[in-house]
């Protein structure tokens, strides 16, 4: 059977990342895998994260099945942390979320709702998009369609996207990133959002947010404010949320999967929908870091230091890209530094080809993607001048 298999695509990010691994350069620079890191290079365990977990050993619970929807006391709280206090007490009813394993496993159970509800449905996807949504959504039999997001002087095309998304159809599905867009940088105004949200509830196309930066662009409670907007208006909403990056949970692989609808009954059914896709994929997710997430937003003092603890990494990846503007603005590239300058959250793309980034790693040993992407918030701040210094070098080559 399995010398029948032709040989499969592997992932261009992890492709990159053994390549870098292989590297035996000592100024070697990592900034393609989405992690953010600390002073010293490392991704650290934050403060609240630590305190939670000795808690829970000294709590020493059962380790029983929690259910196909996974930890509920974990999933009110990430309905009340993303939708707000109504939701997580359930007096609204129009909102339900099931555990993931992290926000690619939420992707993919709201990819399969989806396509069990309507088979074929097709979902538009901004270009660029994360690396992993195209495959996802076409994993569970979905048609894809993009449409463009930036305009070329490097910000948001308003005037584009609410064109391309005028062609969606009646129960079309529209895949938007919450905040801080990966691989960009580059997000929507709050007057783009409600326009965004007045061509939604015109013309009947259902939102999918992915919300998996929130608290890394200009804070927790401005980087939900668009997925509440929407909430707040359209009659159906989907919402995949990853606690990976904003509580450092990556190898946890925690998240859930938020479904609003217009009925108690509508909700209900989409619920349990989920957790039959639930149990044929994976039965039930991880235990540890949903009951990490709980054990801090149940808790005042620890949300207030995780909240704390979360300002402090957003300051630190924006000091970074403020930095890396200044720096480039001095060694006389002001035009790319401006485009760098009104982007958010971990990731930019810099104003460069395939071919620049390719001269970027192999002559100066800095790894970002070929479409452009690098993670700010993985730059060692004494490396700022090396990133700085390697952009103007390859742009000077033009």
């Amino acid at each position: 059977m399995l010398e029948l298999l032709p040989p499969p695509p592997t992932d261009p990010l992890w492709d990159l990342t053994y390549e870098f691994g292989a590297d035996e350069r000592s100024e070697r620079l990592d900034l393609v895998l989405g992690v953010y890191r600390d002073h010293t290079g490392r991704t650290p365990v934050m403060a609240a994260v630590r305190e939670a977990e000795i808690r829970l050993a000294e709590r020493s619970a059962s380790k029983e099945y929690r259910g196909l929807s996974g930890n509920a006391a974990f999933n009110r709280a990430l309905l009340g942390l993303v939708l707000g206090a109504e939701e997580a007490g359930g007096s609204a009813g129009r909102a339900a979320a099931v555990q993931t394993v992290a926000g690619s496993g939420a992707l993919r159970l709201l990819a399969d709702l989806i396509c069990r509800t309507r088979p074929g449905t097709t979902v538009w996807i901004s270009d660029p998009a994360y690396v992993n949504h195209r495959p996802i959504l076409e994993a569970a039999g979905l048609r894809v369609r993009p449409f463009g997001w930036c305009a070329p002087d490097g910000g948001f095309d308003s005037d584009g996207v609410l064109a391309a998304l005028g062609e969606a159809r009646r129960d079309d599905v529209v895949l938007l990133q919450g905040c801080c867009h990966n691989p960009t940088g580059v997000d929507p105004s709050r007057e783009d959002w409600e326009a965004l949200a007045d061509l939604a509830v015109r013309d009947g196309w259902v939102p999918f947010v992915d919300l998996a930066y929130h608290g890394l662009g200009d804070g927790l409670e401005a980087d939900l404010e668009p997925t509440r907007l929407l909430a707040a208006r359209v009659p159906e909403m989907l919402v995949a949320v990853s606690c990976s990056k904003n509580f450092g949970l990556y190898s946890d692989r925690t998240g859930c999967a938020i479904v609003l609808g217009s009925s108690r009954q509508a909700v209900r059914h989409a619920e349990t929908a989920l957790q039959n896709a639930a149990r044929t994929l994976y039965s039930m997710p991880p235990e540890h870091g949903a009951a990490v997430v709980t054990t801090i937003l149940e808790d005042a003092g620890l949300t207030a230091a995780w909240r704390a603890e979360l300002d402090v990494m957003r300051g630190r990846i924006t000091a970074h890209r403020t930095e890396l503007v200044r720096l480039l603005t001095d060694l006389g590239h002001g035009a790319p530094a401006r485009v760098l300058a009104g982007q958010r959250g971990m990731f930019s793309m810099l104003p460069l080809t395939g071919e620049e980034m390719l001269r970027l790693r192999r002559r100066h040993a800095i790894y970002g993607t070929t479409a452009g992407r690098v993670n700010i918030a993985g730059i060692p701040a004494d490396r700022i001048p090396c990133l700085a210094r390697g952009m103007a070098e390859v742009l000077a080559a033009r």
